[in-house]
């Protein structure tokens, strides 16, 4: 049975949000019931804006995330919320793809780990940027 008694943002009729900076501590977790199973995870998040550092002009990505979990998986609302922490905020493609993985690595210690920012074209050139992490 999944445990929850520790989750703030799930369920939460009061939910703040954050859009002008990164914020690795809306991130939550819960225990992982199947650490006698290798499985992976899959996470798609089509809606994922943020600003070009330089223009302030927004920027369009669907985020895809696959670990395999150890201990801890992330919860999705709180991941959610973490996305739509990066709406004001400016950052190159490929430095919020980097920093999304290394929160999640931080806060999972997955067995392994891929991001991907597959971010729309912009002057008829899309940025695909993805990085890898592994124990």
């Amino acid at each position: 049975m999944s445990d929850t008694k520790n989750l703030k943002s799930l369920g939460s009729q009061g939910t703040k949000y954050t859009y002008d900076k990164p914020d690795f501590n809306l991130l939550e977790t819960f225990e992982n019931q199947h650490l006698k199973n290798d499985y992976e995870i899959y996470i798609n998040a089509p809606e994922f804006t943020s600003l070009c550092p330089k223009t302030g002009q927004p920027d369009f990505a669907t985020i895809e995330v696959w670990y395999e979990p150890d201990r801890l998986c992330v919860e999705s609302k709180s991941f959610k919320l973490y996305l739509g922490s990066f709406r004001q905020h400016g950052e190159f493609h490929e430095d919020c793809t980097n920093r999304i993985m290394n929160h999640l690595v931080k806060l999972l210690e997955p067995k392994w780990i891929k991001v991907k920012g597959n971010f729309s074209p912009r002057g008829g050139i899309a940025f695909v940027p993805s990085c890898e992490w592994s124990k």
